[in-house]
């Protein structure tokens, strides 16, 4: 475990996002320095200290099988899977955990507006 927290290269995000090209809306946004990992309009992962992290799912965590390992992202997160390097080379199983993630996580609820915010 890293005693200090270091951003993700963009040559690490870029690897990732070329793993899955074969899905059709799956981009990043920093924030904080780390990356937030979206999939059809869902928060699905995170990218940080060069590692990806994808949040839990019982349908994730029976695919992922032998191979899940849960991890921080950073310190006070919750727990998420690490995904290893080597699985993060398979394109095709990368892109089935993260199609899997999308469709098992919440939707994103809009933030209200200042003005639409109760005092």
């Amino acid at each position: 475990m890293h005693n200090t927290r270091m951003a993700p290269s963009l040559s690490t995000v870029d690897y990732i996002l070329d793993q899955l090209v074969s899905l059709s809306d799956v981009h990043v946004r920093k924030m904080f320095g780390e990356y937030a990992l979206y999939c059809d309009g869902r928060v699905v992962g995170l990218v940080c200290d060069d590692t990806l992290y994808i949040k839990i799912t019982e349908q994730g965590k029976l695919f992922v099988g032998a191979h899940y390992v849960e991890g921080h992202a950073y310190k006070g997160a919750r727990a998420s899977m690490r995904i290893d390097e080597d699985l993060i080379e398979n394109r095709e199983w990368l892109a089935e955990l993260v199609r899997i993630t999308a469709e098992n996580v919440p939707p994103m609820v809009p933030k209200k507006k200042k003005s639409e915010r109760k005092n």
